[in-house]
């Protein structure tokens, strides 16, 4: 089993390599398209350091597509889940957008973000609304968004998904975007999040198993047919997307999910990152 590249079941091995070269991928330099100075900035730090951080292992890395809008909905186990899901996207010829809290985004550090195509979210504001918007462009021209619905590291203390928000659910019902849950483990291994604490090791082991799309195509027709967006049915498509992302997380950790998703916190801590979380 090669590290750090698609590797698919043993029982599915075989059916999962095409015999005829019409079938390949692309090269992953042309379907990641004009990189610029921002992005190559961001290249040359992410990719050694998530590097020695983490040793990444993908199943059905091939499922995620190669070109067109891509909403990737994921798990959130620690603070450093952007640099190893940054690589997932990356080694498999997409570059990410992710959306994250505006707090991210300051000094020279949050001036290359944003060249770079990052989202900032201010949540709790209005101006939450404006990250959407600009994550329904950034999807309708054609790029992938990378999401967690969570909004924060889960609080639930075996790692399991959370309760989360609605914003991912509105960028999928409201776009053509292909919809990709992706579980992950591992990451947590290194900062633990609700110890708070950094255990200091090099490549840890971490996974990711990338699901079949979502397929929201006849929401989408009743949408656009006149049927109302309400909170009923975004929270619906929310748990629809967490339940198949849970349910790939337990295949990754070969233990039963539980059934119900741990609650949200009152308020979030100090030190919460990353996250998509209109």
């Amino acid at each position: 089993m090669a590290e750090e590249r698609s590797w698919a079941d043993p029982g599915t091995a075989g059916a999962l390599a095409p015999p005829q070269a019409a079938n390949r991928r692309p090269g992953k330099w042309r379907t990641r398209g004009h990189i610029g100075w921002a992005f190559w900035l961001c290249i040359a730090v992410v990719f050694p350091a998530s590097k020695l951080m983490f040793r990444i292992r993908y199943r059905h890395g091939e499922r995620l597509p190669t070109s067109g809008p891509v909403l990737l909905v994921a798990n959130h186990v620690s603070i450093l889940d952007p640099l190893a899901c940054a690589r997932l996207v990356f080694d498999h010829g997409r570059m990410p957008h992710f959306l994250a809290k505006e707090s991210v985004f300051k000094g020279l550090a949050g001036a290359i973000l944003r060249s770079a195509g990052q989202i900032p979210v201010a949540r709790y504001s209005t101006d939450a609304q404006g990250a959407l918007a600009a994550a329904q462009d950034d999807l309708a021209a054609g790029n992938l968004v990378v999401i967690y619905p969570e909004g924060s590291v889960t609080r639930d203390p075996h790692w399991w998904p959370m309760q989360s928000r609605t914003g991912a659910a509105r960028l999928a019902l409201t776009t053509d975007a292909v919809v990709l849950p992706v579980a992950q483990w591992g990451p947590q291994r290194l900062h633990d999040y609700h110890a708070r604490k950094l255990h200091l090791r090099l490549r840890t082991p971490t996974e990711y198993l990338v699901g079949e799309p979502i397929d929201l195509s006849e929401i989408r027709a009743q949408l656009r047919a006149g049927r109302p967006l309400t909170a009923e049915l975004l929270k619906e498509t929310t748990d629809l997307m967490m339940g198949r992302v849970r349910d790939q997380l337990a295949e990754l950790r070969g233990e039963p999910a539980p059934v119900l998703f741990h609650p949200r916190p009152r308020r979030e801590l100090p030190g919460d990152l990353p996250g998509g979380a209109a």
